[in-house]
């Protein structure tokens, strides 16, 4: 089964794929395109929706919305709705998002940090098969 599989067309949750593989759900949440970055800038500071879909760039209103709904739901992100006119809507971590957030943070700086040996790794590859 892929984690994918545990949504249906219709966006709502499918208990059955998510009973089968829950961890694996989680981690993909969390090391889903979007979830990295959301979960990266909130470290820094609570957001409104509008200033986290700015500092992340090239989101789409529906993919961040789907994606603080998924990490809310994972209890990794705090939505607070304030009773304000205009409405307010806050996004911050949770003390288990932010330790989530920790260990991307972690895998992201290492990446930047060994990119140069993955682009050699690559290349060297690319010619192996050609």
């Amino acid at each position: 089964m892929t984690v994918s599989a545990t949504r249906g067309n219709s966006g709502r949750w499918n208990a059955e794929g998510e009973a089968m593989c829950p961890h694996r759900l989680v981690l993909e949440h969390v090391t889903s395109r979007w979830g990295v970055l959301v979960l990266i800038e909130l470290l820094d500071r609570p957001y409104r929706f509008s200033e986290l879909r700015r500092a992340i760039g090239r989101v789409s209103e529906k993919m961040l919305t789907q994606t603080l709904q998924t990490l809310e739901r994972d209890g990794l992100v705090h939505r607070d709705a304030k009773p304000v006119i205009p409405p307010r809507v806050d996004y911050s971590l949770t003390g288990l998002g932010r330790e989530a957030a920790e260990q991307v943070r972690a895998l992201a700086g290492w990446t930047e940090k060994r990119m140069a040996d993955v682009l050699k790794a690559r290349e060297a590859y690319d010619r192996a098969r050609t």
